[in-house]
């Protein structure tokens, strides 16, 4: 049986006193993507710097495709997008790709791939003349030319326009379906809803939830609407159907969550009404990858 793409079994990880990754256990399959959520301090990116073999772990068993992460085996096998930095400022962007794919046996067509990230007009422009995002497709580019066996993608989309925003999603859908295992880190929740295949929540160093987008978000549907902020909510449960649940989040932003049906609807139609308020920008939706990750890792800034 195959192994996974990367295996972490009780990962730590501590910076002086401080313990950034605590006993941490994750999968990332071939042909699938994993995208790995958390807040900022949540332990992501030591996580992933020790499977690119940059940190070394304190505890725990880190395996890549089979191997201890950092051999030299590993080097043409995996593809690394950093989120910034990495190029030599006054390479010129074809130039850049092309070095980097002759360390690889059979690279993809460098022309055919700054093309299809839109960048074949800058091809001649240093690193430090393109723009964030330039900088962004080409780093995507640098990480995927060497055809990969698994590639990690941090940020992917970090300052692009919609239009290379759906250029890298498509990119990423065509690694997965070639048997690509693509692990990323992304503060986009709908983004990671749309693209992966598996989710994994860290908080503190510690896995707090995983699963598909959509057994995380669950088959519930939420009622959503505008009023007043400060309205008292005790009335409407107590008339709202068992099982179901009410909150104010944030201020003037209700959402009701429950089996949503045409007794529900009255049922908070009418207490609006009672209220003396209109319900703006009613709407009847499902649970997000959003609403998970903030239920469990919480609405404080870090």
């Amino acid at each position: 049986m195959e192994s996974p793409a990367v295996e972490l079994i009780d990962l730590v990880k501590r910076y002086g006193g401080t313990t950034a990754i605590d006993g941490l256990s994750l999968r990332a399959e071939r042909g699938a993507v994993t995208a790995v959520l958390g807040p900022n301090g949540a332990g992501k990116t030591s996580t992933v710097e020790i499977c690119e073999g940059f940190r070394t772990a304190d505890a725990g068993t880190v395996r890549v495709l089979g191997l201890p992460p950092g051999r030299s085996a590993l080097r043409p096998r995996v593809g690394v997008m950093l989120q910034a930095g990495g190029v030599p400022p006054a390479a010129r962007c074809a130039e850049w790709l092309r070095l980097v794919s002759r360390l690889y046996a059979r690279p993809l067509d460098c022309a055919a791939l700054l093309s299809r990230l839109g960048l074949t007009e800058h091809a001649r422009t240093p690193y430090r003349r393109l723009s964030g995002g330039q900088q962004q497709r080409l780093s995507l580019a640098a990480a995927v030319v060497g055809r990969p066996e698994l590639v990690f993608l941090d940020e992917p989309t970090a300052g692009l326009d919609p239009q290379a925003r759906h250029a890298c999603w498509e990119l990423v859908g065509e690694l997965r379906s070639a048997g690509v295992a693509v692990v990323l880190t992304t503060h986009h929740m709908d983004e990671a809803e749309r693209l992966a295949d598996h989710v994994v929540i860290i908080d503190r160093g510690r896995v707090v939830a995983e699963g598909s987008p959509a057994s995380l978000t669950g088959a519930e549907r939420q009622l959503r609407f505008r009023a007043r902020p400060g309205l008292g909510l005790d009335e409407l449960l107590n008339a709202l159907p068992d099982g179901s649940a009410a909150k104010e989040s944030p201020a003037g932003h209700y959402i009701i969550e429950g089996q949503v049906g045409p007794e529900l609807l009255a049922t908070v139609t009418a207490w609006c009404a009672a209220e003396g308020v209109t319900a703006d920008d009613l709407r009847i939706e499902r649970r997000t990858l959003e609403d998970v990750f903030l239920e469990l890792t919480g609405r404080e800034l870090r």
